[in-house]
């Protein structure tokens, strides 16, 4: 539009040229044709407008918001309207202990107090972006700063409203899914009545107090090692069951081999030996019989 107003301008200044004395006024009609030519310029140039891709255009005539939305692309627009853009891709709000992370410099953790009275800190991150049908909204009663207005202050008393309801180990153990589907509910209902779409709440970290932190690792801990104990008992009954099972199989053996053998017997199972000895290729010298019997002595020299 500001080449079109310099277009005026060399308009007016032609005119007032074509009423000077000579030689002035013959450049008259050359000035006003190129004011002509910048206004029709000027025009064209305000109608056409590109909204860029992940963005929409807001309208404007005179103060007024237009209630129709421009979508990314090329448009053709009255040329008195001033147009905004909107960003209506995902956008990320972190709040942090980090002084390195988030928006916000420095320590920017939500601080609760636990139903048990206990601070917490917690850091979150919010995905979330602008509802294209709403922008016009945003803009006219919200404006182009939504982030430090809704996003910010609205996550954080949701956060906090929702944490007085646990107890601090629930919040960093148990409940944690719950907590965060809580937050995720209150939080998208405030979003959206201010023409914001929560896409993802990620609860990044919980710290509790350091008293409740050890107190928690020892309770772990000593979990740990009672399982372990209960593993070593297990196995230790385990080899008691099979000492037990292997020395009643010996006792069994034994009353068998006590009950069912003869001398007779041991005789023949004797003789089977020596003989196999006998027959063996190795050098050996064999005593057979003994007891009331005369004992006979083999060689192979």
């Amino acid at each position: 539009m500001f080449i079109a107003i310099l277009g005026v301008i060399a308009l007016i200044v032609g005119m007032v040229m074509k009423r000077s004395p000579e030689p002035t006024n013959k450049f008259a009609r050359i000035v006003s044709t190129v004011g002509i030519v910048i206004i029709v310029l000027g025009i064209l140039t305000s109608s056409y407008k590109q909204i860029e891709p992940g963005q929409v255009g807001v309208q404007t005539l005179f103060g007024k918001v237009q209630t129709d939305v421009l979508e990314s692309g090329p448009h053709i627009i009255n040329p008195l309207v001033n147009v905004i853009t909107f960003s209506v891709q995902t956008q990320n709000y972190t709040m942090s202990a980090k002084s390195n992370e988030g928006q916000v410099e420095g320590d920017d953790a939500i601080r609760v107090l636990s139903s048990d009275g206990l601070e917490v800190t917690i850091d979150l991150s919010i995905l979330y972006r602008v509802n294209p049908s709403k922008a016009p909204y945003i803009y006219q009663n919200i404006g182009q700063d939504y982030q430090d207005k809704i996003v910010r202050p609205e996550t954080r008393t949701a956060i906090r409203d929702n944490a007085v309801a646990y107890a601090a180990v629930d919040l960093y153990s148990t409940k944690r899914q719950e907590f965060q589907f809580k937050i995720n509910k209150t939080i998208s209902e405030s979003f959206e009545k201010n023409g914001l779409e929560v896409q993802q709440i990620l609860v990044r970290n919980i710290t509790l107090p350091e008293s409740v932190r050890q107190s928690i690792e020892s309770k772990i801990q000593a979990e740990q090692d009672a399982q372990k104990m209960q593993f070593v008992l297990q196995k230790e009954r385990q080899e008691a069951d099979r000492k037990r099972v292997e020395a009643q199989g010996i006792a069994d053996y034994q009353k068998i081999i006590s009950t069912g053998l003869t001398q007779q017997q041991l005789e023949y199972q004797s003789i089977l030996a020596q003989k196999e000895i006998a027959t063996s290729a190795n050098a050996k010298v064999i005593i057979i019989g003994g007891g009331k019997g005369t004992p006979i002595m083999l060689s192979d020299k």
